[in-house]
């Protein structure tokens, strides 16, 4: 990490500056802040036109359309396990196929296929990882109208708006509630798995109805 040690005292917006200057480890902590801030303001001003639920996987909100089809960005090992189980038709966007089992593998597409296989899916489940490398909007561009977006993961925790206006549906992130606990399991190269419910908690953000 540039600067590790040095970063303690720095100005906020020099953080969300150097997220623009096309490195990736200064992007990530640019988003990081972003979360902070934006957890900051829900609690100053709760939001009125859309509704943040804690405690609550986006994932286990999703409706998967029967006759229709799921894309997924990204290997979502919790998304991937759950249309496996059913007879749901689906296949999952990812730069490294290595990161997919040998039972996903059938349902893998390289990412320069987007272009083909966007536009026809009913549901879009995009990892938040697409947000450090710059891919999300072209992404978002791809889908149709009327297709169900989400977009998940610990980067996707921020104010909803932009997501929102290019059709995102719901965001699902993580809210820490018990930031010392959590470094500590942190430089213990834990994982959400090791303090979800103790230190921290996964939250859906979605459009309020009628907003």
């Amino acid at each position: 990490m540039p600067l590790s040690g040095q970063l303690k005292g720095k100005k906020v917006l020099d953080f969300i500056e150097e997220m623009f200057m096309g490195k990736v480890l200064k992007k990530a902590l640019g988003i990081a802040v972003l979360n902070a801030l934006s957890a900051t303001c829900w609690q100053l001003r709760p939001p009125l036109d859309y509704v943040i639920k804690n405690g609550v996987d986006a994932f286990e909100t999703l409706t998967l359309p029967e006759e229709g089809y799921t894309v997924i960005v990204g290997a979502l090992t919790p998304i991937i396990k759950r249309v496996k189980k059913g007879k749901n038709k689906f296949c999952i966007l990812e730069m490294d196929p290595v990161t997919l089992k040998a039972d996903e593998l059938p349902f893998y597409k390289a990412t320069d296929r987007a272009p083909e296989v966007l536009p026809t899916a009913d549901l879009v489940v995009i990892t938040g990882t697409t947000l450090i490398n710059d891919t999300l909007e072209d992404l978002l561009k791809l889908t149709k109208p009327e297709a169900d977006i989400v977009v998940v993961g610990p980067t996707a925790s921020m104010l909803p708006e932009a997501f929102f206006q290019r059709g995102v549906n719901l965001l699902g992130g993580t809210v820490v509630t018990r930031p010392d606990g959590l470094l500590d399991i942190l430089a213990e190269a834990g994982s959400g798995y090791h303090f979800y419910g103790e230190f921290g908690e996964r939250v859906v953000i979605q459009k309020r109805k009628g907003s």
